[in-house]
């Protein structure tokens, strides 16, 4: 029988493939654990590269995040091992958390028009778009960047601004990109120092992405706001950064119920897809774009943005429980309510 050994903190998870594998649950996967397994299912923290993978059986690795900057692509191409990820599941709920800092920042500057302010989206994939679409509705002047999306679009290149550009006309700049580290458009440190100096007009930055996008270092040291729920070194944080943050957060942005339902969801039509098995897939009654219509008193209304804050400045070291005990919270589209959270 197939030997599955899954992070125990993936909600929705337990008791479903039972009757098709043998299922070990394990709070952190090591490569003691990894031995024997046929399939590994993890989340960002399990580290999929040589270290773990060498000499095991592991055929199929699932992760039931968006990313996938944490298993090693070009070892498993080469080691005939088949990675599944789950795009766009919690891109809502990132959505929700981006704005509903941006609308926290708002009242505490007390900015009450959103006209007057202009936002820079960098990257418009799954969670950038949404963010797009609903801070247009809300009244903000947007700008995109995404340059490999604009490569592969010549005739939506206009849509997008060059990131120096965006840099000096945005009031609030955030990031959703993926995290690389090489080739045309690497992403790692892709807020640095430079393109701080050159953001003149930015007041607040946003990054619910990836650690390492921002260089955490320069933002400690900038004059603007911060947003932040992904870090450089995590657990680890950059204290100075922990305490000038406006919003802080331990990378729990896209930790809705409805994104990890959507999340374990991809993971079992992977499965099912790949060993021809037949596990029940839930039916997730929340649309992955987002709610269609909504207002900024109404995103702010879902979520207690600042409440999380509070717990991760007041017990920076707690960061990995904060993170793993979270109380999933409801997306803005509040149409499914489940029942379990294991």
């Amino acid at each position: 029988m197939i030997h599955i050994v899954a992070e125990s903190h993936i909600p929705y998870l337990h008791g479903v493939l039972e009757p098709w594998a043998r299922v070990t649950y394990s709070p952190v996967i090591d490569a003691k654990t990894a031995h024997d397994a046929d399939v590994l299912l993890v989340r960002t923290r399990t580290r999929c590269d040589a270290a773990l993978l060498n000499g095991s059986h592991v055929r199929f690795i699932g992760t039931a995040t968006i990313g996938t900057d944490h298993i090693d692509m070009d070892y498993c191409r080469q080691h005939g091992i088949t990675v599944a990820n789950a795009p766009g599941c919690n891109a809502p709920a990132v959505a929700q958390w981006v704005l509903t800092a941006i609308g926290r920042w708002m009242h505490l500057r007390n900015e009450q028009d959103a006209s007057h302010l202009t936002l820079g989206v960098v990257g418009v994939g799954h969670v950038g778009s949404i963010v797009a679409r609903w801070a247009r509705q809300l009244g903000f002047n947007v700008l995109l960047n995404d340059p490999p999306r604009a490569m592969r679009s010549p005739d939506e290149a206009e849509l997008f601004t060059p990131l120096a550009q965006l840099a000096a006309r945005c009031h609030i700049i955030t990031f959703h990109t993926p995290l690389t580290s090489s080739g045309p458009h690497a992403t790692r440190h892709l807020c640095d120092t430079q393109l701080l100096s050159a953001a003149n007009k930015c007041r607040l930055i946003v990054n619910a992405a990836r650690g390492g996008i921002a260089d955490d270092q320069a933002l400690a040291q900038w004059h603007g706001d911060v947003a932040i729920d992904c870090w450089e070194n995590e657990p680890q944080l950059n204290p100075a950064l922990l305490h000038k943050a406006m919003v802080a957060t331990p990378h729990i942005a896209g930790y809705s119920a409805q994104g990890k339902a959507r999340a374990t969801a991809m993971l079992l039509q992977a499965l099912n897809a790949h060993f021809g098995w037949q596990v029940p897939v839930p039916v997730i009654d929340a649309p992955t774009a987002g709610a269609e219509h909504v207002t900024l008193d109404g995103i702010m209304a879902t979520y207690d943005i600042m409440a999380d804050t509070a717990a991760l400045q007041a017990q920076p070291a707690s960061f990995e429980i904060l993170r793993n005990t979270y109380h999933l919270r409801s997306e803005v589209c509040d149409l499914f309510q489940p029942t379990d959270s294991k």
